[in-house]
């Protein structure tokens, strides 16, 4: 696989094409991957499958007229065509207003810091068949199950670069471990499945495939047999697997694209405490080993640290260099990019900071309601707010979890959501976007 420095040569080999074809400025993205996963099931291998694939995407402008395009072949001759068709749709594009690369004065210039995201030790098929039968058998091994969905490990190597006509080039490279298993529980009707995944740059961070096993196993049992829940209002309580998508709904909603299109329910809101005081919410793109840490973003400019929400308020939009210029507003160094396209907006390394009540003191005051571990479909419109989700999860009856419920629906509106929600003292860091058990009291549930 190519190496990033090699990478940004060909960004900007293809860029020095574009411009001799008649661009006023270009930014090229490449990016190579390599993966290995080895699936088994019920005890014998399953799968073997291995990919290698390489795109480059190329953007140019001419005024602001702009066009994109991409592809996965390197060849000269290819270039050629490729930088030589892209200027001939820029010329038929329509002008942008908002449309140009990232102001050349606020790039990112010196050396780019390397925040340990790659495992120079790459495991054979055989250790990652291993990993995936320990744990199945780790799995299998636990009474109350009855079948396998499979176990998978996985491992995969990438490498992405974004060069720029005007001064920017950089690259890295990063790894990911990935362990998965899926289990059965029940006969017939009464089946139960549930499941755990883990994935990390280095094993080392990984649990043990047997660990792995046995939480999937030990989720799916607790399944068993599931209740009903009746109709109304009552405390909902977020288990941590499900908890981090409320944050992701408000990363969503702080998107600078959604503020220009004003197609988000923050809309006039983002001054609005919208949270109890003490919650903080912080995207941190320079975390070691983070799952989306990066010294750049998709335009060249430098990544930091920030807070997304400081005492119960929103710190301001999202943006990268187009919605920037559309709201007149400074950028912040959240450009997201890919091959295919325009600059798109994401965040990093995403967490809510630990209440200070546990899990178990919290359920300890609820009479009656729901902790929610699964969620299912989308539910959640971007204009409004407002949230709809079929769920799953436990029973809180008198303090106490008294059995699975499934077959239920959770509703309200996300700023209503916001403003009652209490965090527990649970948060653990290893997703892209981490939050400990939350309470939303008052919820609407749809149950019998």
């Amino acid at each position: 696989m190519i190496t990033p420095e090699q990478a940004q040569e060909r960004c900007a080999e293809l860029i020095g094409l574009a411009v001799k074809k008649g661009a006023d400025s270009a930014d090229a993205v490449t990016s190579a991957s390599a993966s290995e996963s080895v699936s088994v099931r019920l005890g014998a291998l399953e799968d073997v499958e291995r990919s290698e694939g390489e795109e480059i995407g190329l953007r140019v402008f001419l005024g602001q007229r702009s066009a994109t395009i991409s592809t996965s072949d390197f060849s000269d001759e290819a270039f050629a065509e490729l930088t030589e068709r892209v200027v001939a749709m820029a010329r038929l594009a329509p002008e942008d207003p908002f449309a140009g690369l990232a102001p050349s004065d606020l790039l990112a210039r010196t050396g780019h810091a390397d925040y340990d995201l790659s495992d120079p030790a790459e495991p054979t098929p055989a250790s990652l068949r291993d990993r995936a039968l320990e744990m199945e058998d780790a799995a299998r091994a636990v009474e109350g199950v009855t079948n396998s969905g499979g176990a998978n490990a996985g491992f995969s190597r990438s490498v992405v670069a974004l060069v720029t006509s005007h001064g920017f080039s950089g690259g890295f490279e990063s790894t990911s471990h990935a362990l998965s298993a899926s289990l059965i529980a029940g006969e017939g009707d009464a089946m139960q499945r549930d499941y755990e995944y883990r994935a990390a740059h280095y094993l080392e961070d990984l649990p043990s495939p047997a660990s792995i096993g046995l939480t999937a196993a030990e989720r799916t049992i607790a399944r068993m047999n599931p209740g009903k829940l009746p109709s109304g209002a009552m405390p909902v309580l977020f288990d941590p697997r499900v908890s981090g998508t409320l944050i992701g709904h408000l990363i969503a909603a702080m998107s600078g694209m959604s503020a220009a299109r004003r197609s988000t329910f923050l809309l006039d809101r983002i001054d609005d405490t919208l949270f109890p005081a003490s919650i903080r919410i912080l995207d941190d793109p320079h975390r070691l080993r983070g799952p989306r840490s990066r010294p750049f973003d998709g335009e060249g400019l430098p990544t930091a640290a920030r807070a997304l929400v400081e005492a119960g308020k929103c710190t301001g939009w999202l943006l990268n260099s187009a919605a920037a210029r559309q709201l007149d507003l400074p950028l912040t160094g959240h450009a997201a990019r890919s091959g295919g396209g325009a600059p798109g907006i994401s965040a990093s390394n995403v967490h809510m900071e630990a209440g200070e009540i546990s899990r178990e003191e919290m359920i300890a005051e609820i009479s009656d309601g729901v902790l929610v571990t699964e969620l299912v479909g989308q539910g959640v419109n971007g204009l409004t707010g407002d949230y709809s989700r079929a769920a799953s999860g436990f029973r809180i009856r008198s303090g106490e979890l008294v059995g699975p419920v499934a077959d239920f629906t959770i509703a309200g509106n996300l700023l209503d959501m916001f403003a009652a929600l209490i965090p527990a003292s649970d948060l653990e860091m290893y997703r892209a976007i981490n939050a400990p058990t939350l309470r939303i009291d008052g919820m609407t549930v749809a149950g019998e």
